[in-house]
């Protein structure tokens, strides 16, 4: 047993080594302009071309399918319910998201798929067969289908994801309610009771243990048959991503919270994320400069089942089921027998129910992660990617504010978001964010650095206060295998119109390749290197005049979001 650890590892690092030497292909972008006129902020810009090895490469923005598009008689993003019919709105309308967000691509036999999340409160996934021209390489859809998640409750708020080694699509659920709110009906507020149009307006069909979870499709034929999952073992929190290290086995969750946590989960098997043991991110600080250093630590939640979890959400649990509560004191402490929590900014006094452990760290992942006393103070943390060339791990933070701060809230004196917790992050207030560099052990994060750190401007400009030759509040990343390339989207309040940058990591240099329209997002880039000889990347733009500058609405149809991709490319290799 021993000499096959250290075998692992000496085979592990000389993998890593030959990646390293391996020499990377040059790639470089066309800048796109910054949008100036208001035709060209009501438009999706782009990067022309792309030079490979010092080959020009044509370039344009293509899309496949756009919010409320018929497609072969079924309506791409239209929400159904539990019994698989179309939500009406109020109006009379259909219920149509335009909250397009990742959208997957997946080679199956001789088919090509695409898996797409819609964003909303209740949500839908759609299964949709391309044709890909030949010659061209050029994508565009055949069918649709809505995919069917009743055996799970629904779907709610999906956001990012990625896809596994094996081909199939990682989901995921942001946003889930604080159950310590719920009522016994069910009711929270008119945002979560949206949830109950899935069981046709009932609210006590509602529990929402039951999202917050990580989804996952897999295509088991060209016939479009599915298996659906979602993976209680994981975790409940508000998840942007997951991540599958090329090992199958290892995965990296970031959490889109205010006062959340980074987390880690280590299948026990291959290719079966199914159970496994979960783990949560101890952030200790050495540097507070360039967005601050940390190294890593990870403290265990313990190992659970899917299989296990799902039989205690039939049975319809409630928060008080599984923590007894409590009030601090004068001086801001919790009685003895309970335990501080921060989680969320709550500054809560907990104590778990006898047996109530393995409940706990699935259904409360941060609370408890936050009881175990692991850091629970990251703010809107987003996209994950890796880079094989150098075995590092890529995260991006939307913005350095709240408990990131040291006591300070928007750069004001307030200690809300640290009261109660460890306060392990004091770094300084930028509305602008960070991407960060994760040093790897194998495939164990050890440290975090910031990479690229955005740059607020001291005065707004015609809605822009981050630097436009910056990122601002990064939000999904990809990386394109075999250059020094990586990818940083935008989700932003400080860029009016949000972008899409190339970062170089030899150079430290950023080029914009994409800006989108009013009140869009750049939802989840990702990159795929080959699919019958042409690379794409996936370009998904959410909800244009959604954000911000809805009075500059023409008309309806410009409000519809576009699922689409920026290429062809050449395969890189």
């Amino acid at each position: 047993m021993h000499k096959t650890l250290i075998f692992s590892f000496f085979t592990l690092s000389a993998f890593v080594t030959l990646l390293a030497s391996k020499p990377l292909t040059s790639i470089s972008f066309d800048d796109v302009s910054i949008p100036v006129t208001d035709e060209q902020k009501r438009a999706i810009l782009h990067s022309n071309s792309v030079s490979v090895k010092g080959v020009e490469h044509n370039l344009s923005y293509n899309t496949i399918a756009r919010s409320g598009d018929m497609i072969r008689g079924n309506i791409f993003g239209l929400i159904y319910d539990k019994k698989g019919k179309p939500i009406i709105n109020k109006d009379g309308t259909l219920k149509i998201s335009s909250d397009n967000d990742f959208s997957s691509l997946h080679k199956v036999g001789k088919k090509i798929f695409m898996i797409s999340h819609f964003e909303t409160r209740p949500a839908a996934m759609y299964l949709t067969e391309l044709n890909q021209d030949k010659t061209t390489g050029k994508l565009t859809p055949i069918n649709t289908q809505n995919i069917n998640f009743s055996e799970f409750n629904g779907l709610h708020v999906p956001c990012a994801g990625s896809v596994t080694p094996w081909n199939s699509h990682l989901g995921s659920e942001e946003y889930p309610a604080d159950m310590r709110l719920a009522d016994s009906a069910g009711h929270l507020d008119e945002t979560y009771d949206a949830m109950g149009e899935y069981f046709g307006g009932n609210l006590k069909a509602v529990n929402h243990y039951n999202y917050g979870w990580i989804p996952e499709v897999q295509i088991l034929r060209e016939n479009g048959d599915m298996s659906v999952q979602k993976h209680y073992a994981m975790g409940r929190f508000s998840h942007e991503l997951a991540y599958v290290m090329p090992d199958q086995k290892t995965v990296y969750l970031s959490d889109d919270n205010t006062n959340g946590t980074f987390f880690k989960f280590i299948a026990l098997k291959q290719k079966d994320l199914s159970r496994g043991e979960l783990f949560a991110a101890k952030w200790i600080q050495t540097s507070s400069e360039h967005g601050g250093k940390a190294r890593i630590k990870w403290i265990s939640l313990g190992n659970a089942r899917d299989s296990a979890i799902s039989k205690i959400l039939k049975k319809k649990p409630l928060f008080k089921d599984i923590f007894k509560t409590a009030n601090r004191d004068s001086n801001n402490k919790c009685p003895s027998s309970f335990t501080a929590s921060n989680y969320a900014g709550l500054n809560e006094c907990l104590k778990i129910k006898k047996g109530m452990n393995l409940v706990a760290s699935r259904l409360e992942s941060g609370r408890y992660a936050s009881i175990k006393g692991a850091t629970t103070e990251f703010s809107k943390m987003e996209g994950i990617t890796y880079n094989p060339q150098d075995n590092n791990l890529y995260m991006s933070i939307g913005k350095i504010d709240n408990g990131m701060e040291n006591n300070h809230i928007n750069n004001k004196v307030d200690d809300k978001r640290d009261k109660g917790g460890n306060n392990d992050i004091m770094l300084d207030y930028n509305r602008c964010g960070v991407v960060y560099r994760m040093e790897l052990n194998g495939y164990d994060v050890v440290s975090m650095e910031g990479l690229v750190v955005g740059t607020p401007m001291d005065k707004d400009l015609n809605g822009n206060s981050c630097n436009l030759n910056n990122i601002s509040m990064p939000d999904n990343l990809t990386f394109i295998p075999n250059t020094d390339t990586l990818i940083i989207g935008e989700d932003t309040n400080y860029h009016q119109n949000d972008m899409m940058w190339a970062f170089n990591l030899t150079k430290k240099q950023l080029t914009r390749i994409q800006t989108t329209p009013y009140g869009a997002e750049t939802t989840s880039p990702y990159y795929y290197p080959d699919i019958n000889g042409f690379g794409y990347l996936i370009s998904v733009v959410q909800h244009p005049y959604g954000e911000s500058d809805s009075d500059k609405l023409n008309y309806q149809n410009e409000s519809k979001a576009y699922t689409g991709y920026i290429g062809p490319f050449p395969v890189i290799k």
